[in-house]
């Protein structure tokens, strides 16, 4: 893994089921090409642009059939891509996760080099496109980028007598006792899933690890350093302030109105740490699928004494990477998603911060903008260390978080399962 791959200088961004799957087929000029285009999105207006984009590559390339379906995030990422690959029964076209993960498909040999077949895109993209980079090739484009932090309701902060957004630690453990005496709520999590919560200790090691740890540790697989057992320990102070809603263990991420997303947009919490996507699931999940006025963002507080850097945060995005036996139309395909205009309109879905320098503009949510001023404010933007570790980590490691935070674990557990794994490649 290089240092690309584990971390990205901000200063150089560009802000701005399987049944049934048969991959391509070219059966003669008769038949025409089918492309299979598969992506995460299960609900409009994101899954609504994406049907659009598919219909209007197929007018204007005649003979092109683009079969695109969306499929809800974690089936998507950990099962169905994941498996197809292996069957050889690929889509043409699909979503590429940074870092461990892209390095991991294409090591397999699964991903079409683009460095050339791409270039001007690649070039307009700039420094975003690092991350999907291995051995210097290029074998995904991103469409989206940004950082984590607190999802919040206005209204609630206001009800529970909070005037000031938390800036650090004990300002956001101040908030909660506040929120939890006006009888809401403070935080949601979706445990239930693991990453949401594994995304917790991901944060408590960026407030406890160096800057230089984080450049030369996780290349190297190397846990040695006291701050990933200081990230549990802080987690673990943390949990025992008890934050969360009731049964955040079982709870589902981003899936119906009992999941932490569900209860940020019910009114049911006031909180939740997500990435920068989440405006547009807390959307999907109100009652007129419409994101409610009351969605405000802060970034993750400041650990006090702690060696991090404060001005590090911690993100990622989406790419789209295309099947080494794709046919040349799926690339043609992937240039028009990555086209300034379609990325334009993605901005103005509101379901995340465009990677064309182009689309920059055309960002109206104001809490997208607020990441995006973040993103562009960070010292340097960590990955999300599942995807800065690669796949054989994120669900050893994002359990062991959870049974941290359930009761059952401790921060020497996770230190053990990361060196477990390491020593297991």
């Amino acid at each position: 893994m290089t240092r690309l791959s584990a971390g990205v200088a901000a200063g150089g961004l560009a802000i701005a089921a399987l049944t049934g799957c048969t991959g391509s087929t070219d059966t003669g000029d008769d038949a025409g090409v089918t492309i299979t285009w598969w992506h995460n999105a299960t609900s409009d207006p994101l899954q609504g642009l994406w049907a659009d984009v598919a219909a209007e590559f197929e007018e204007a390339n005649p003979g092109v059939t683009v079969e695109v379906t969306g499929y809800q995030n974690e089936e998507l990422q950990r099962t169905l891509i994941p498996n197809a690959l292996q069957s050889g029964d690929a889509p043409d076209v699909f979503m590429v996760w940074p870092g461990g993960e892209v390095r991991s498909q294409a090591e397999a040999g699964h991903l079409m080099d683009l460095t050339e077949v791409a270039a001007a895109e690649i070039a307009a993209l700039g420094a975003t496109v690092k991350p999907w980079e291995v051995d210097g090739k290029q074998y995904a484009l991103p469409f989206t980028f940004g950082v984590e932090g607190f999802w919040y309701n206005t209204d609630l902060f206001e009800q529970a007598g909070i005037s000031d957004l938390p800036e650090t630690l004990p300002e956001l453990e101040d908030a909660n006792s506040k929120l939890k005496e006006a009888g809401v709520a403070p935080i949601a999590v979706g445990a239930g899933d693991l990453w949401p919560a594994g995304h917790w200790w991901y944060q408590f090691a960026l407030a406890a690890c160096s800057t230089e740890t984080l450049e030369t540790a996780i290349p190297a697989l190397d846990f040695s350093d006291p701050c990933w057992l200081e990230a549990g320990e802080l987690l673990q102070d943390f949990v025992a302030t008890e934050p969360f809603q009731s049964g955040f263990l079982a709870a589902s991420g981003q899936q119906g109105a009992d999941s932490s997303a569900g209860l940020i947009a019910n009114g049911n919490a006031a909180m939740e740490l997500m990435g920068h996507w989440n405006s547009g699931t807390i959307g999907s999940l109100t009652a007129d699928g419409e994101v409610p006025g009351f969605l405000g963002w802060f970034p993750f507080p400041s650990v006090p004494g702690a060696a991090g850097d404060p001005t590090i945060t911690m993100g990622g995005g989406d790419g789209w990477g295309v099947h080494k036996d794709a046919p040349e139309e799926a690339v043609d395909l992937l240039k028009y998603i990555m086209s300034a205009d379609v990325q334009k309109r993605f901005a103005e879905t509101g379901a995340g911060i465009p990677t064309h320098p182009e689309a920059a503009d055309s960002v109206t949510d104001p809490n997208l903008k607020t990441i995006a001023t973040a993103l562009a404010e960070s010292s340097y933007v960590q990955l999300w260390l599942d995807s800065a570790l690669g796949p054989t980590f994120g669900q050893p490691l994002n359990q062991a978080v959870v049974n941290l935070m359930g009761g059952s674990g401790t921060p020497e557990d996770i230190v053990k399962t990361l060196e477990d794994t390491a020593a297991a490649l």
